[in-house]
């Protein structure tokens, strides 16, 4: 029988207390404790999940693997105390504050051998699985993610908050190096960027536009992703998704749409979708991204492996996020808004 997987959480707010939750589930998984520094908090979770309570790291017991899901500027100094140790860690996203800090975390994991993985979970949502397995070759990219204010990571700005998220899967589609960045920023509730517009040119001629606000009145999550051959709709939040294909006819040839007469098209919508366009539904899994994240970081915890999101991957956001970051902030002392 192989020996449970002896696993803590560090930072158990709003986000640390799921990956409490879902480690104390796991049957391969010992959570041998939490750590926060409200000891309130701790007191709670642990006793939430049959665990142990802890106000400071060093005064966990032996671990094999840990969640640092403290606030991002603390980032570098948990995941060092972890990592110099040969403890798995998967740091939440952004992997660091800054580049350096992140590098930092990459170097050591590199030279400890050990695994590092940082919590960009969107890349285990049903919808961006389904996204991988169509072998896409973007054009076009154009995402949005909106949400009202949460009141929390009021240390960051909007990019390393939320839009982190879509820079990851934008990156990880195109796979191409950025040849340019367009951006814009403003404050609104913080003293950081609350919605932001960044527009990326890739040098293989893909353009991602990408908008995150947590300023809106509603939640939307969404991703359009154009390519040569399709045109694929999908929503995060409803785990919903449509690819949209050339009809047989259009692809053949036998149905040209210059040549149709404007006039004997009565609902354009409806001819369109049974004479020019193909349109189906994306079959997605019903699964918690979460969930699905963890059981990925301790399979790898467990065989000492290269997680599916790298911290390599994770300076990779986290430098195009700096260059957006500086791009918005260039603007603004052009535009005297500084």
């Amino acid at each position: 029988m192989t020996a449970r997987l002896r696993v803590a959480v560090v930072g158990v707010g709003r986000l640390g207390r799921h990956h409490a939750r879902i480690y104390s589930q796991m049957p391969d998984v010992e959570l041998v404790g939490v750590v926060d520094v409200a000891p309130e908090v701790a007191a709670s979770v642990a006793a939430e999940r049959g665990t142990r309570a802890f106000h400071d790291v060093c005064d966990l017991p032996p671990i094999d693997a840990v969640s640092v899901a403290v606030p991002t500027r603390e980032h570098l100094a948990v995941g060092r105390h972890f990592l110099e140790r040969g403890v798995a860690t998967l740091v939440e996203k952004p992997l660091a504050s800054t580049v350096p800090e992140a590098k930092a975390l990459v170097d050591l994991a590199r030279e400890k051998r050990t695994p590092l993985q940082v919590g960009h979970v969107e890349r285990f949502n049903p919808a961006v699985i389904a996204i991988e397995k169509l072998g896409l070759v973007p054009r076009f990219i154009e995402v949005h993610r909106l949400s009202p204010f949460p009141f929390r990571s009021v240390d960051i700005g909007v990019v390393l908050d939320v839009m982190i998220h879509d820079i990851d899967i934008v990156l990880h589609l195109v796979r191409s190096p950025i040849e340019r960045v367009d951006a814009i920023g403003v404050n609104v509730l913080s003293a950081h960027e609350d919605i932001a517009n960044a527009r990326l040119l890739f040098e293989n001629d893909c353009v991602a536009n990408l908008t995150a606000s947590r300023v809106s009145a509603r939640t939307e999550r969404k991703i359009r992703i154009f390519s040569e051959d399709c045109y694929v709709s999908l929503d995060y939040e409803k785990k919903h998704g449509v690819v949209y294909r050339k009809s047989r006819e259009l692809r053949e040839g036998t149905i040209h749409p210059e040549s149709i007469d404007p006039k004997t098209v009565t609902d354009p919508q409806a001819f369109l979708l049974e004479n020019l366009i193909e349109a189906t539904e994306l079959d997605l899994t019903d699964h918690e991204p979460l969930r699905a994240e963890l059981e990925s970081f301790v399979a790898c915890a467990r065989a000492r492996v290269e997680p599916v999101v790298s911290g390599e991957h994770g300076l990779r956001a986290i430098t195009t996020a700096t260059q957006i970051l500086d791009t918005i902030r260039d603007f603004a002392k052009r535009s005297g808004k500084q």
